[in-house]
């Protein structure tokens, strides 16, 4: 297991799914992969903007395949379950095997989901828990706050109101100054 120096969030995919109304109207609509998709990028900037390492895991969805792990960006990866492996037993095993391996330099780690029992299992584990609406809530408002830094800035160059116009208001204001309007 990996020593992971900033909080890790794991997050059960298919839950998170079925619990924002916008991915389950994609899902109903589209499928599971454009859910999927729709999540990943979804938790992309909020993954790079809150520090977190993440983890995305989802059920193999009764597809005969190994368990495979995709780096999707250097703070986000996405897990795949093996065959006949829940998503729910990863998250637990993992939990188990962090907290036994956790050294006082080790992070926190947070579940998200919706699931009660997961919720329960993982708490009991030592984890800290984030319900799917909780992170939907913390994804908007990292959004806001990146949106907001993009702004670029106007810069006041003094505080007379010429200064605060567009040039051709400055230019007709210089042109009446002058008498020449």
């Amino acid at each position: 297991m990996a020593t992971y120096h900033n909080p890790l969030l794991l997050i059960d995919g298919y839950n998170i799914i079925g619990a924002w109304a916008s991915l389950k109207k994609t899902r109903d609509r589209h499928g599971l992969e454009p859910a999927r998709r729709e999540l990943i990028e979804a938790l992309v900037n909020y993954i790079a903007h809150s520090g977190y390492q993440a983890q995305v895991v989802f059920d193999s969805q009764y597809r005969k395949t190994p368990s495979s792990l995709e780096k999707h960006s250097p703070n986000l990866s996405i897990y795949f379950t093996a065959w006949a492996q829940t998503a729910d037993t990863y998250i637990e095993k993992f939990c188990a095997s962090f907290f036994h391996q956790k050294s006082p330099s080790q992070s926190r780690l947070i579940v998200a989901t919706s699931d009660r029992d997961q919720r329960l299992t993982v708490v009991g584990y030592g984890a800290e828990w984030m319900s799917a609406q909780r992170l939907a809530s913390e994804i908007d408002l990292s959004g806001h706050q990146i949106k907001r830094k993009q702004r670029p800035s106007k810069r006041s160059q003094g505080r007379f109101l010429f200064n605060c116009l567009d040039a051709k208001s400055q230019e007709r204001l210089a042109q009446w100054r002058q008498g020449s309007y």
